[in-house]
C-alpha cells in the first residue's frame, strides 16, 4: 500500500504540475455543456416535417394558412426527386409544391401523412391535388449504421494515430528514430498506411457481421462504399497526425484529440439529422471531415447515390486529408 500511495501521489503531482492539462480539463466540460445548451434550445420539438418545394411568401394570405401551423416544421427543400424519396422511407411526413399549382405528396403508409392530410384538406386551407408514393420504411438501425461505422473510425484514427505519436515523442522513441535516415513525411506515411490497414479490416468485418443479423438496407454499389471508407479514414488519420506533429503532453494530446472527436460525434449527423436546426450549427457541420464521411455513407446506404452525387463530399475528404498530411509533416518534430 505504500508503493501504491507513493505512485498515486507522484501521478496526482505530475498531473498538477502540467498547466495545459490542468486548464484543458475544466474547460473542456465547460464547453461540452454550452454546447448541449446551444444545439438543443430552441421551442418545442416539431412532431411533423413537411418539405416544400417553393417560395410560400409570395402566397395569398388565406394560401398561407396551413404553413402557419404549430408543431410542424417546414423544410424547404430545391430536387422533386430528392424530396419524393424522402417521402418514400418516412424521412418527412409529407411533400407540398407550391411552384406551380397547389400539390401535395404522402405515403400512404405513413400515419403522420395521414393527420397532415386531413388539415390540408381543412375547409381554411386551398385545395391541393392529391398524390401518393409508396416505398419502404428506412429503420433507425439502417440511418444510423453509417454514423456508427464512422464514429467507430474516428476514434480508431485519432486515437490510435495521434496519441500513440505523443507517447513515442514523451519516451524518447522519436529522438532516437532521428538519428536515422528516415525522415518526418516518411515516418507518417508508414503510420497512416498501417493504420489505414487495420481500420479497413475492422470496418469491414463489423459491417459484414453486423448485416448477417441485421439485414442492413443497401441501395448503393460496395465498392463506392469503399472508396467513401478509404478516403474518410485517409483525412482522420492525416488530422491525428496533425494533432500529434508537436505535442509532447499526452493529456493535453487527449484533451485536444476530445475537442475533435466530441463535436464531430454531436454535429456530423451521427445520431439525428441536422435537417431544420439552426443554420450556423449546419455551417459548422460543414467544416468537419466527419460529417461527409456520414453524409456520402448514408447516401450510398439509403438513398443508392452514385459517384456523381457523393463527389462533393469526395472532393472535400481528399482536400482536408492533403492540407492536414502536409502541414503535419511540415511542423512535425521528433523531440
Amino acid at each position: 500500500m505504500k508503493r501504491f500511495f507513493a505512485v498515486l501521489h507522484a501521478r496526482n503531482m505530475e498531473f498538477i504540475r502540467d498547466k495545459s492539462s490542468l486548464g484543458w480539463n475544466i474547460l473542456f466540460p465547460l464547453l461540452l455543456v454550452l454546447s448541449f445548451a446551444f444545439v438543443f434550445s430552441g421551442e418545442a420539438k416539431p412532431l411533423f416535417k413537411v418539405g416544400v418545394l417553393g417560395d410560400t411568401s409570395r402566397l395569398a394570405k388565406s394560401e398561407q394558412e396551413f404553413f402557419n401551423t404549430k408543431y410542424v416544421q417546414f423544410i424547404t427543400m430545391d430536387d422533386l426527386p430528392q424530396a419524393l424519396d424522402k417521402v418514400e422511407h418516412f424521412q418527412i411526413d409529407m411533400l407540398v409544391d407550391v411552384r406551380s399549382g397547389m400539390r401535395y405528396w404522402i405515403n400512404e403508409n405513413a400515419p403522420h401523412g395521414y393527420l397532415l392530410e386531413r388539415m390540408i384538406r381543412s375547409p381554411s386551407v386551398p385545395v391541393y391535388e392529391r398524390r401518393t408514393v409508396q416505398g419502404r420504411q428506412i429503420r433507425y438501425v439502417d440511418w444510423v449504421v453509417p454514423g456508427i461505422l464512422a464514429m467507430n473510425m474516428m476514434f480508431s484514427c485519432l486515437f490510435g494515430v495521434g496519441y500513440v505519436i505523443v507517447r513515442y515523442r514523451k519516451n524518447g522513441f522519436l529522438k532516437r528514430l532521428k538519428a536515422t535516415p528516415l525522415n518526418p513525411f516518411e515516418f507518417l506515411s508508414a503510420q497512416m498506411v498501417s493504420r489505414l490497414i487495420l481500420i479497413q479490416t475492422i470496418t469491414a468485418l463489423v459491417y459484414a457481421g453486423c448485416n448477417y443479423f441485421i439485414h442492413f438496407q443497401m441501395r448503393g454499389s460496395y465498392v463506392n462504399l469503399f472508396l467513401v471508407s478509404l478516403l474518410g479514414a485517409i483525412c482522420l488519420i492525416s488530422l491525428g497526425l496533425l494533432v500529434s506533429a508537436r505535442l509532447s503532453s499526452e493529456e493535453l494530446a487527449g484533451g485536444i484529440l476530445n475537442l475533435l472527436t466530441w463535436p464531430m460525434m454531436l454535429l456530423s449527423g451521427v445520431w439525428f439529422s441536422l435537417e431544420g436546426t439552426n443554420p450556423i450549427v449546419q455551417k459548422i457541420a460543414r467544416f468537419l471531415p466527419l460529417t461527409h464521411i456520414v453524409d456520402a455513407s448514408r447516401a450510398i446506404m439509403t438513398e443508392g447515390a452514385g459517384l456523381v452525387a457523393i463527389a462533393p463530399q469526395l472532393t472535400v475528404l481528399c482536400t482536408m486529408a492533403a492540407v492536414f498530411l502536409l502541414i503535419g509533416s511540415f511542423i512535425f518534430r521528433w523531440e
